[in-house]
């Protein structure tokens, strides 16, 4: 072999090991994201919004990033293995939804950087040390769950002025929230809150019907994606109890529920992919304030009203930000 030649065969062994490593540096520069959910696929709006947001900010799936879904399909008790399941991948971030998720990755990882999409009351929960800077690998978007339905039952009581005994059913992922709620309320609605936790789906039915024994007048549905799961289920009691509901989200009224009062979830979701970015090019989660939403959607389904013998007050359906004929 000459000289020429033996430079040539040189050139070309460094140019393939050159691409070799550029295509290994490009591997590695592949995120890879946990999103780990307590419920089911039924909101696919949600998930759109999430990838929506990634892309938004020059991220596209199986080229720059991927994302692993984990749904508990409303069996909390699935939710610790599925989080395992994540951690195994060496994920870059986990993506959470509600109390109870969150739990799970809190428990499973104490440095891979958690971002919330929504979860309730974060600094009682112990999610979080403040929402100025939340200290430890926690961040994202929150909600005080107890303001929140301090707000829904202010707005059944404006749809039906004569009640006075209102039944809400908590999630077991939010334990504390039934004693906010007290704190939150007090004495200006002259309304008496009778607070059950639901744990199984026998629980749902079991709450209905003491709900009417206990003569209560309207019933509110805590959020959490046990609840989401078993959301036919729930709808389906409240028709038959002619009960006025007032539900966690947009989804039960547009299958059937009567009203609700709520944060934009497709909002959160594409706000949760800003954190996501923020954190995979550096940035800390114990540093980044909690958000808290600035954007409700008050929801009523006036079918539903029509079905169970109830009028909505016209000044009330103005303020509805949709109507469900």
């Amino acid at each position: 072999m000459n000289r020429k030649t033996l430079i040539v065969v040189l050139l070309v062994a460094l140019a393939v090991a050159f691409f070799h490593l550029a295509d290994a540096q490009q591997l590695r520069k592949i995120s890879r994201v946990g999103f780990l959910l307590p419920g089911g696929s039924s909101e696919p709006s949600r998930k759109t919004a999430f990838q929506q947001g990634l892309r938004e900010l020059g991220y596209i799936e199986g080229e720059n990033i991927l994302i692993e879904w984990r749904r508990a399909e409303g069996k909390l008790d699935r939710l610790d293995q599925l989080a395992a399941e994540l951690v195994a991948l060496k994920i870059n971030v986990f993506v959470t939804t509600g109390n109870a998720a969150t739990r799970a990755a809190q428990l499973a990882t104490g440095t891979i950087p958690i971002v919330t999409a929504i979860v309730s009351d974060p600094i009682e929960n112990g999610f979080v040390a403040s929402l100025k800077r939340p200290g430890g690998n926690i961040t994202g978007l929150a909600i005080v769950g107890s303001e929140t339905i301090g707000k829904q039952l202010e707005l059944l009581r404006e749809v039906v002025p004569h009640i006075s005994r209102v039944e809400i059913l908590w999630s077991p992922a939010n334990p504390r929230a039934p004693r906010n709620l007290k704190e939150t309320l007090g004495p200006p609605l002259r309304l008496k809150t009778i607070s059950r936790v639901v744990t199984g789906p026998d629980d749902i039915e079991v709450a209905f019907q003491l709900a009417n024994k206990k003569h209560a007048e309207a019933i509110v549905i805590d959020g959490g994606g046990f609840f989401a799961f078993h959301r036919k289920q729930i709808i389906e009691l409240a028709a038959k109890s002619r009960l006025p509901t007032m539900y966690a989200n947009t989804a039960y009224v547009e299958a059937g529920g009567l009203m609700t009062y709520t944060p934009d979830l497709n909002v959160q979701y594409r706000r949760a992919a800003v954190y996501v970015d923020k954190i995979l090019k550096g940035a800390k989660p114990a540093e980044l304030p909690v958000e808290q939403p600035t954007k409700f959607e008050f929801v009523i389904n006036v079918k539903t009203a029509k079905q169970i013998g109830l009028t909505i007050p016209p000044n009330v359906l103005a303020r509805a930000d949709k109507v469900i004929q």
